[in-house]
Order: C-alpha cells, then structure tokens, then sequence
C-alpha cells in the first residue's frame, strides 16, 4: 500500500513509517520541512518526505493522491480540535472525488481517560469527561461518525530510543541539568510501551486493515511501576545521585495534569486480534541503554 504518515518527523512518527517501510508499503512522511535531519533521516529509512503543514490542507491535500492509508500520529497544539476535525473532512471530500478508501490510523493515547477509579483499563472503558486531554475521546466518536474506514490506536507511555517527546527523555535531560521534578501524585502508576513494539502494532493493523476497520486498540506493555520509580531508575542512568523535587502537576502544565492518576491498561485485544506482544518488557531492565540512546540522539553544538 502507499501511505501517508501524519506527524513523521516526529519521535513515534520516525519508528511506525521505518517500520512500515520495511514491511514493503511505499511510505510519505509528511514534514514541514523536507531538508530538515528529521526528514533526511526518514529517507534514510527509505521513507519519502513530502511538503506540508497539518495545521494548512492546502499544503498536504495532493498527498492524499493515489494514498491508500493514513496514518495520524501528531496532536496540532494550536487547535487540536479542529486540525483533526478537517482531517476527517479532507479524508471524506477526497473518497467523494475518486471513491478510494483511505483507511485512517488515528492515534490518540491512554491520558485521554482521565480519572476513572478503575484499577485496569481497556478499550471499553469510558474516559472521564473532565480529563484535560478528554476531547481525544470525543474526536474517536466524531471519527466513527463519519463512515470513514478507520482504526483507533491509544498508545501508552512511550520509551526507547532517541525519547524526543517521551516522559523518559525529559528525565533524562532533568538529571543531566542537576534539577529533576517530579510532578503530581508520588503513587500513579502508567502503563508503557516501546516505541518500535508501538510500531509494530501500526505494522500489524496495516497489514489487513479491513479486518480492523471501526476498532480501537490499547497498545501498552505490562509495566506496573509508580511512575516515580520509574524516574528514579532513569535519573540515576543518567548519572544524577541527588533527590527528586516534588511539585504539584499543575506546576507542569496540561499535559501533566492530563497525566496526574493511575494509568494502567490491558493490550489483551491486541494480542487476541493482532497478534500483538511487546518485546521490551520493561524500561527498568535496562535504563542505562535507554539512556545512552537518548544521549547519542542529542544534537552536538
């Protein structure tokens, strides 16, 4: 298939378009800029980078061309309601044109639920209105609405590496600066996921997509750790022996408050209808190569 990665220049977008391409689909990465390292590294992974801006149609509506799938892995900071609202209107105007089913893989993420009270979460769980990030939840049912061909991936905690927007990279950069934080509740618990079983799951569901279409997918390891340890373990690869500092989420912005509760999912429908296992059990059991991952990924000044 020939498929349209939104948000490939981005730290998830990089792994699932490499590892689509690897698959044997003919992979676009869509990139602001097509000269940037992000996108001279995706066509290094035999990816096309093509022009344009999510937040612009314009800019990006001919990629939809002769596209068989689209793949949605970036969140529009500016308007995340909207830029994915005009998605869907983009998807369903270019199917009216030629007739083609794109099938979209539309990412979104375990934060959205919010708090629940529920000790274990799957794809039938209701999302708490109130979650700073809940509007994900509502963009799935816009989506569904909408008669598209479509699967729902909600990925966990994301690790491995060059980390550039995981949780663990900004530990990583906070140890090395002498002034790691944590925020928030000192006993929530996230459930994870490596970023390259992440895009096996991506691999997987394009792999039969009819046989997927109108399902939602928790992608996430079995990782029960407090987040705090978590951060220890991470602080302490990367060299730092002092305290973490307490602050409160709302000291850490929207998406630590989104973040502030348990978090833990079962996967248990990937694997019956996937055949999806991660095989990176955990970040814990080797920090330091996380770490050095992380490290080497740095730009050098």
């Amino acid at each position: 298939m020939q498929i349209l990665v939104i948000g490939a220049t981005g730290y998830a977008g990089r792994r699932v378009s490499a590892a689509l391409a690897r698959a044997g689909h003919t992979v676009l990465g869509l990139a602001r800029d097509t000269a940037s390292p992000a996108s001279r590294d995706l066509a290094v992974n035999e990816v096309t980078p093509v022009q344009g801006d999510f937040s612009k149609p314009d800019t990006w509506r001919g990629h939809l061309d002769d596209t068989d799938a689209v793949v949605h892995l970036l969140m529009d900071m500016n308007d995340p309601v909207g830029a994915d609202q005009r998605l869907f209107t983009e998807l369903a105007a270019a199917q009216e044109r030629d007739g083609r089913h794109r099938h979209l893989v539309f990412t979104t993420g375990i934060s959205s639920y919010g708090r629940t009270g529920l000790p274990l979460m799957d794809e039938n769980t209701s999302g708490n209105p109130e979650s700073p990030i809940g509007f994900r939840f509502a963009l799935e049912k816009e989506l569904a609405a909408t008669g598209l061909a479509h699967t729902v991936v909600r990925p966990g905690f994301m690790y491995g590496g060059p980390a550039t927007t995981s949780m663990t990279g900004q530990w990583f950069a906070a140890a090395e600066a002498g002034n790691p934080v944590f925020y928030g509740d000192t006993a929530k618990r996230w459930s994870w996921v490596h970023v390259d079983d992440l895009a096996d799951a991506y691999v997987r569901i394009l792999d039969n997509p009819a046989a997927v279409d109108g399902e939602v997918f928790v992608i996430a390891d079995d990782q029960r750790l407090t987040a705090l340890d978590m951060q220890h373990a991470a602080v302490r690869a990367a060299g730092h022996t002092g305290e973490i500092a307490l602050e409160s989420a709302e000291a850490g912005g929207m998406m630590q408050m989104a973040a502030d509760q348990d978090e833990l999912v079962t996967s248990a429908k990937a694997h019956r209808l996937l055949g999806w296992r991660p095989r990176h059990a955990s970040f814990t059991d080797a920090p330091h190569q996380y770490y050095r991952a992380w490290k080497a990924a740095q730009p050098t000044t």
